[in-house]
């Protein structure tokens, strides 16, 4: 049987005398241990970076031997050779070598791995043996980017390197003749893994995985092993040879790609619905449109009966349900216009506390938690309360049998690495937390999409989070959501502090409510242009039961037409989404026509593109004729006010 002092002897001539080298996809090498210094001389700093040819001999490099060996470990996994390579000034050297392609699980090509061990050239004499394996013994136990050292038979540590010590933390005098489970995590060494790991490496050669082990001081690293099985003449296990590598870096590095393009997806998933969302209500405020603004027309051709008029009623009321409906799908897709301004988050919570006492019944505890200063947030005051009634409901049936419902607030700031992501500043966050049923992980990454809902039929519309969501994200903050089932959900509202500039125009705007006059009193010429004939038609039908005479067209082009053929136009009426000439670009070619012309504009969306157009009168849709009066007055008044400065 061969002795221990043997055993060493034989790890060292198959493990220990080897150049460790990684190149990177393109064949430059990345990585050089000293095993590769020792065997080409070059240190790390002169080779790092060059190609793989360097290390070949210039009949190699002619005969194109360094692209060969790297196209066969591509595509057959591996490439073996034994012949000449060139060290440091040119210095031959024998060698054996493996070259194979290393790859990630999907199969993308990380790199190359290339070991390499110098050996006698068969004319010299086989003398050199022991002088070798004194080489080799030195050799180990200089490295130091990896942990190798030998197990006895039964998983006893028998040897200790310098990179075992580096990375594990143990003196060689502290860790031999310890078992190696010593030196797994708790849950894998209580699961059995390191016997596990022993006895696949005892029948079949060889162990290879990577999993989390424990150092000296008690932290973890994530580390790949192999376990090499040692035998004897005969056959016989007389050990093992194990080799541990610390790639916590690598792993934290995949994790944090792996989390990047998560959020990518999902971002880019948010950003879709949101398109088709903010689409489809686009189009659906264009039928609401037709339908609220004949309903108006038809009550005054209606007789007096209370029947009809109910009926009447009842048909505006479902309208009005829809419009409702498009504002929660346009707040997702956050295109909906917001009227921001500094809101004292305790004042508004507590200004809607039986607002909420009555729509959450009382089974409900509800409870605040507010600072004694918080400093006002910038947003749209009536969104804020729906988005809280929303959560409140939400919450409410997330509870069957009754529970407590928590809203409270807090400042904070903002810096780098923050959970939010939001740009440095000052915010404030909203919370709104339930002991309700909770959610699972891939419920959660669905809760903010529009109609997703977990209720029963005829139970909600599956907007009220999406809503929510959209509000906080056009607001410039954010809504983040914990939850875990059996254990409730807490809903986080992240808005930026109102600085001291919007305040003051909050106060100026306050102060000109209800002061401006309506000058459509008067008949004036109305140029009405729309792309869809509905909105087109019931546009018209207000403004000429409005009193005004009207001029109606169906694209921009023909609307400029008429201003060039000298047709009259005192006021302007026109959509947005039209095909061909947006308008907003409609308006910025009629004022180069007609400076100071009065133009209404009219779209659902709260953010046009394009430069701000001075003086632009912004009509919501759908609207009825009470907006459309206000609208052509408030644009009348500045045509007043052009003639009056001329």
């Amino acid at each position: 049987m061969s002795t221990g002092g043997e055993n060493y002897s034989r790890m060292m001539q198959a493990l220990d005398a080897l150049a460790l080298v990684f190149l990177d996809p393109q064949g430059r090498i990345a990585s050089w241990n000293a095993g590769a210094e020792r065997i080409f001389g070059y240190a790390a700093g002169e080779i790092v970076g060059q190609p793989f040819a360097t290390l070949h001999t210039p009949e190699s490099r002619s005969a194109g031997l360094p692209d060969q060996a790297l196209k066969a470990a591509r595509d057959e996994g591996r490439d073996e050779e034994t012949g000449w390579r060139l060290g440091k000034h040119d210095q031959r050297v024998w060698t054996r070598s493996i070259l194979e392609a290393v790859r990630d699980k999907t199969g993308e090509l990380e790199g190359y791995a290339y070991l390499a061990r110098d050996i006698p050239w068969p004319h010299q004499a086989d003398g050199m043996l022991g002088s070798n394996e004194q080489q080799f013994s030195l050799l180990v136990q200089g490295v130091r980017d990896y942990a190798i050292y030998l197990l006895d038979p039964d998983g006893h540590v028998a040897s200790w390197n310098a990179g075992a010590e580096r990375i594990k933390g143990y003196r060689a005098d502290e860790v031999l003749g310890k078992h190696f489970s010593h030196f797994y995590a708790d849950e894998d060494a209580s699961a059995g893994k390191p016997s596990r790991n022993l006895a696949v490496a005892r029948t079949q050669g060889v162990y290879e995985g990577e999993g989390w082990r424990r150092r000296k001081d008690g932290s973890l690293f994530f580390a790949h092993v192999v376990i090499d099985r040692l035998t004897d003449a005969e056959g016989r296990v007389v050990g093992f040879a194990k080799i541990t590598r610390d790639v916590t870096e690598k792993k934290r590095a995949e994790e944090e790609l792996a989390a990047a393009r998560e959020a990518l997806f999902q971002a880019q998933k948010s950003e879709s619905i949101g398109h088709l969302t903010g689409g489809v209500a686009h189009d659906f405020n264009n039928l609401l449109m037709a339908v609220m603004g004949n309903l108006e027309l038809l009550r005054k051709w209606l007789p007096p009966a209370p029947r009809p008029q109910l009926l009447l009623d009842n048909a505006m009321a479902g309208a009005q349900r829809g419009a409702a409906l498009t504002q929660r799908m346009l707040a997702f897709a956050r295109r909906q216009e917001l009227h921001p301004r500094p809101v004292d988050v305790p004042l508004l919570v507590h200004g809607m506390a039986e607002l909420i006492r009555r729509s959450l019944g009382p089974e409900i505890r509800i409870g605040t938690s507010f600072p004694l200063q918080l400093p006002r947030v910038l947003i749209d005051p009536n969104q804020l309360e729906l988005a809280l009634l929303n959560l409140a409901v939400n919450a409410r049936d997330a509870m069957p049998l009754g529970g407590r419902l928590e809203i409270g607030a807090r400042s904070e700031h903002v810096g780098d690495g923050h959970s939010t992501g939001l740009p440095h500043g000052e915010y404030v966050c909203l919370w709104v937390a339930d002991e309700g049923q909770g959610m699972d992980e891939a419920t959660l990454q669905r809760a903010t999409e529009p109609f997703f809902t977990t209720k029963g039929v005829g139970k909600g519309t599956g907007l009220g989070l999406s809503m929510t969501y959209g509000l906080a994200e056009q607001s410039g903050g954010r809504l983040l959501l914990q939850s875990q089932p059996g254990k409730g959900t807490t809903v986080e509202i992240w808005l930026p502090v109102a600085t001291t500039k919007a305040e003051s125009v909050a106060t100026a705007e306050s102060s000109e409510d209800g002061n401006g006059t309506l000058h459509a009193g008067e008949p004036l010429s109305l140029l009405i242009v729309d792309d869809d004939d509905l909105v087109l038609l019931s546009t018209m039908a207000m403004a000429e039961d409005l009193g005004h005479a009207v001029q109606a067209v169906r694209s921009a082009e023909e609307a400029l037409a008429y201003v060039d053929a000298g047709g009259e136009v005192d006021v302007v009426i026109t959509d947005q989404a039209m095909p061909g000439m947006t308008g907003t670009r409609l308006a910025k070619s009629l004022r180069e026509r007609v400076p100071g012309l009065p133009i209404v504009l009219a779209s659902g969306y709260a953010e046009l593109p394009g430069t701000p157009i001075p003086d632009l009168v912004r009509l919501s849709k759908p609207f009825t004729k009470r907006d459309l009066h206000r609208a052509i007055g408030d644009a009348a008044g500045q045509l007043g006010m052009a003639e009056r400065s001329r």
